[in-house]
């Protein structure tokens, strides 16, 4: 029977991903653990892939690049700054999607296997079975984008949606808006929940006497257009809609002129993530303006770095309020419940 990496890992006592690095000679593993690890190595004759031994003697010149999804103004933009940088350094794009759908990204990752020299990854979704972690611990070295699943040693980069989410909250109170409602992202998705836990602590603190109201999108423009019906069916329409990403905002913003509203005047929109279409929808979108391109472009920069010469762990970068005529002035008395 073959023995594989994780037989390794569990007579040893330590992580996949502790494996990895000790036989691949990275300097951040304990010397006795080293040791230990391979001693456990050579009693059960482990033999390391033949196409992950290769990598280190043999140079693609391509990164891989594994999405969520490719559909969208957001996955354009990041691709673009990922690729900038990939051609000042004469190097390929390998892509590929495992389609918003965490059981496939294994094999999305499988399919890179000996065909790149890194892997850029954007994982936003829980990893509870743990297939992520094992796949990157036997995998070229990598770059986690929005994620915070990873392990001792990864680099990730990202954004504070959390942060993000409370600063466009506390935007819309100061403009007087006490009705604030959200719409979510895909369940099971790391960012869209801290955009939600965003908007609950700041409603929580900024007005304490509202009631948050939550619709359940994810990320499409459609879910966003039926949110907008949904509170036009409601009969009570809020102040102001606040969705979780601009593609759901602009579907919002198309059921609401639909049905002949003014917006701002009657209601307020935001959005999140700045894409390029946000700037020319009249009126334009205030949103949280992620800079997308450049956050490609930084991952694929700390991926060709040098290792040891980049910090690992947790970037997360602050995005910033981009006020446009979509959220307009005060619509609610500043007592107003």
């Amino acid at each position: 029977m073959t023995v594989t990496i994780k037989d390794v890992a569990r007579e040893a006592n330590v992580s996949v991903a502790t494996v990895s690095r000790a036989l691949n000679g990275q300097h951040n593993v304990a010397e006795a653990v080293r040791r230990r690890i391979q001693d456990v190595a050579q009693r059960l004759r482990y033999t390391p892939h033949h196409a992950a031994r290769s990598l280190s003697s043999r140079k693609t010149r391509t990164v891989g690049v594994v999405l969520p999804e490719i559909y969208g103004e957001f996955f354009s933009e990041l691709m673009y700054g990922i690729d900038q940088v990939a051609r000042e350094h004469g190097l390929h794009l390998l892509v590929s999607s495992y389609h918003g759908d965490p059981r496939e990204q294994g094999d999305a990752l499988r399919s890179m296997r000996g065909r790149v020299d890194g892997l850029l990854v954007m994982s936003p979704y829980d990893d509870a079975d743990g297939h992520l972690a094992d796949a990157l611990a036997v995998l070229p070295e990598s770059v986690l984008i929005g994620s915070r699943v990873g392990t001792q040693g990864q680099r990730r980069i990202g954004i504070d949606n959390h942060a993000g989410a409370r600063v466009m909250v506390e935007h819309l109170v100061a403009l007087g808006h006490r009705r604030i409602a959200f719409i979510s992202g895909p369940q099971g998705n790391h960012e869209a929940a801290e955009r939600l836990r965003g908007y609950r602590d700041a409603m929580a603190e900024l007005l304490p006497r509202a009631k948050p109201e939550v619709l359940q999108g994810d990320f499409r423009e459609a879910s966003g257009e039926r949110a907008g019906q949904a509170l036009l069916a409601g009969g009570s329409l809020p102040h102001a809609v606040f969705a979780a990403n601009d593609m759901m905002a602009l579907g919002c913003l198309s059921a609401f002129t639909a049905a002949g509203l003014a917006v701002p005047a009657d209601i307020a929109v935001a959005g999140f993530d700045d894409i390029p279409l946000a700037h020319y929808v009249p009126p334009g979108l205030t949103t949280m303006r992620v800079d997308i391109a450049a956050l490609g472009a930084e991952a694929m920069r700390r991926l060709l770095a040098p290792a040891g010469s980049e910090p690992v762990g947790d970037d997360l970068r602050l995005p910033q309020l981009v006020v446009r005529a979509s959220t307009g002035g005060a619509r609610a008395s500043p007592d107003s419940s």
